[in-house]
């Protein structure tokens, strides 16, 4: 079996040498074996580990889930291994959605707080009549959507994914837009999808973000209101062709 020193392993695995010996501070990964200078010296089956750590982090894992999760990887069966694991990404994407609304709560609070503090200052010391002291009051007749991108028509028209990389990228839309209950047109040109009450918000944030971080000419926007989850997307006049082969049309 092959060996590796510290220096190769965190060129092969990613992890940092600071990162491993911190991990091996913590029982998560062990060396093969040491040198006789005492130097570390680890194997295939440290690389395995360091892998599978490296997709429990990626998907919100905390480093007790991961020793957790390492205990029963080491008992060489999947099928334990993996329904822990679901246990716990299920969990987190729970705890994502919260957040999502959460946020998008808190984003159309500060929106409206910004609105008031942008009205004509009173006259005098601020007190319960002023905007600085006194919360908005009245609830807005429509949702504040909360932007993820502001300036897209700065952008120009391209894409920055790799075109190995486009046909899962499509594939995840087409899932997610599959479950959409409805599409309307804005007044602005704007496409508005709806998917009711029990969309998945983290898959969505999640396709959002990675979505405008290749395409930076795209603007969207979820909202969160009694008709459910809505995501609105912009781009400019020049992408409109693209904006409804990849996100369709009014229904």
């Amino acid at each position: 079996m092959s060996t590796y020193t510290i220096g190769e392993v965190a060129d092969r695995s990613g992890f940092t040498a600071s990162a491993l010996r911190y991990y091996e501070g913590i029982g998560l990964v062990t060396p093969a074996s040491r040198t006789g200078a005492g130097y570390r010296v680890y194997d295939e089956h440290t690389l395995a580990r360091l892998a599978f750590i490296a997709r429990a982090k990626q998907l919100g894992c905390s480093l007790e889930d991961i020793t957790d999760l390492v205990a029963v990887w080491d008992g060489e069966r999947c099928g334990p291994v993996q329904r822990r694991f679901h246990e716990l990404v299920t969990d987190n994407a729970r705890t994502a959605q919260r957040q999502i609304a959460d946020l998008t709560t808190f984003a159309g609070q500060l929106r409206t707080a910004a609105a008031q503090l942008g009205r004509e200052p009173v006259d005098g010391p601020c007190g319960d009549d002023c905007a600085c002291v006194s919360p908005a009051t009245g609830a807005p007749s429509a949702p504040t959507p909360v932007a993820l991108h502001d300036e897209a028509s700065e952008a120009p028209i391209a894409c920055a994914l790799q075109p190995d990389a486009m046909p899962e990228r499509v594939a995840g839309w087409q899932a997610l837009l599959g479950q959409a209950s409805a599409r309307t047109t804005a007044a602005d040109g704007a496409i508005r999808v709806e998917f009711g009450a029990g969309a998945d918000l983290g898959q969505l944030a999640g396709l959002v973000a990675a979505e405008q971080h290749c395409c930076a000419f795209f603007s969207f926007a979820i909202t969160v209101d009694a008709r459910g989850v809505g995501l609105e997307v912009r781009a400019p006049d020049s992408a409109t062709d693209l904006v409804t082969s990849l996100f369709g049309g009014p229904a």
